[in-house]
């Protein structure tokens, strides 16, 4: 029996991926992401959510606004290998990991890979703070708002429905804004 973090051996698996940015040319900096995921021949991006400005949460006072948005792709990559993809193109964009939920130019999050759960130190999934974040929810609910969540068996439009929605916490910044010949919501 495989582990359940082994490859698919039939071929693609479909997965989520979280885009923030909040610092530098935000929107490049996002475009750029789905543009080079797009263009790697282990990924093929399937649809973009729309782009929603969201005051920081957690992390120091002083910084930015972020800009949001989410992707549903398909990889034959293992989920380690697509998190280390991930983290290449972040370090490219020139993020830097030194305060705790600090500023970033870009932060790609695996949140999603199949229905595989796993639990290492390097990578949980689905992520977990998926079912709990709105700013991650609300994107992930324009592109998939039926994909069941593999720990609680739950939609991601039954977690979104559970949390309360906040003034001012999420604003549409753009309904369409990939690189071009991108797929949108």
């Amino acid at each position: 029996m495989k582990p359940p973090h082994a490859p698919r051996a039939a071929g693609q698996a479909s997965c989520l991926i979280a885009l923030g940015s909040n610092l530098g040319c935000r929107l490049s900096n996002l475009r750029l992401a789905v543009a080079e995921l797009h263009a790697d021949g282990d990924v093929s991006v399937r649809a973009v959510s729309k782009l929603y400005e969201t005051s920081p949460i957690g992390g120091p006072e002083d910084q930015g606004a972020f800009l949001n948005a989410a992707l549903l792709a398909e990889t034959r990559l293992a989920p380690e290998e697509l998190l280390a993809r991930l983290h290449r193109i972040e370090d490219a964009r020139g993020r830097e990991r030194e305060v705790h939920w600090g500023p970033r130019t870009l932060d790609l999050d695996l949140l999603t890979y199949g229905d595989l759960t796993v639990d290492t130190s390097e990578l949980s999934l689905p992520h977990p703070r998926l079912h709990v974040r709105r700013f991650v929810l609300v994107p992930v609910c324009d592109i998939a708002p039926e994909l069941i969540h593999a720990r609680t068996g739950r939609t991601m439009r039954d977690h979104l429905a559970d949390l309360p929605a906040v003034d001012g916490d999420l604003s549409v910044y753009a309904a369409s804004w990939s690189a071009p010949d991108q797929p949108t919501a």
